[in-house]
């Protein structure tokens, strides 16, 4: 009986040393398995890297293209404020041009109105000369003037700032400025034409000069 008591209470100690060792590897196997890999960690800290470069990538990008931005928008406003002080420069050069080209004209018409009274008195002056008795008889005419009768006027007298000229006996005055492509040397002749006196030049046919006989 005493044997058989002693077997039980060693069968009854077996199971608990058998108990400890295993509860001891099953821990050591969560242990084991909490733990993580080194391949796995790498992946993790490279998965983590590429994660925060990709977001420092787009920041930077972000903030490229708000400068970008920025810069085209700066650059729109001073291209505009360029146009426009360009704009205004245009506008106040041509303002001036045009005030100075209306000037320019003023002067011209009002010197060619001067000129031309200057030439419509002359006119009058030589035609009541021609009309005081400045005729040439018809005999003497005939017999000094003419085509048939030419003549060199050679260079011109200036008296009281008036052109004149003398042949066949009389003084003439210049109704007519004299003509481009003429010289005082050319030969030259007096002719009668619908009552007034005209000075003709052979080489330039179509062309004369209105003349008065000065008395």
């Amino acid at each position: 009986m005493k044997l058989v008591g002693i077997i039980s209470t060693a069968l009854l100690f077996v199971p608990l040393g058998i108990t400890a060792p295993a509860y001891a590897e099953q821990h050591e196997e969560h242990a084991q398995a909490a733990k993580p890999a080194p391949h796995a960690q790498q992946k993790q800290e490279a998965r983590q890297a590429k994660s925060s470069q990709r977001a420092e990538q787009k920041q930077e990008a972000r903030q490229a293209k708000s400068s970008q931005r920025a810069a085209q928008k700066q650059e729109g406003r001073e291209a505009k404020s360029s146009q426009r002080a360009e704009q205004k420069q245009g506008g106040r050069e041509a303002k001036s041009s045009q005030r100075a080209e209306q000037k320019q004209e003023g002067r011209e018409a009002k010197s060619s109105q001067h000129a031309q009274r200057g030439e419509h008195a002359q006119r009058q002056e030589y035609a009541q000369q021609g009309e005081r008795g400045g005729r040439i008889p018809d005999d003497r005419f005939r017999a000094h003037f003419g085509r048939e009768h030419r003549f060199r006027i050679n260079r011109p007298t200036m008296v009281a700032g008036h052109r004149r000229f003398r042949y066949g006996g009389y003084w003439f005055g210049f109704a007519d400025p004299w003509p481009v492509g003429w010289y005082y040397t050319d030969e030259v002749y007096v002719d009668y034409v619908d009552g007034g006196y005209y000075l003709c030049n052979p080489m330039h046919p179509g062309i004369r000069i209105g003349i008065s006989v000065v008395l």
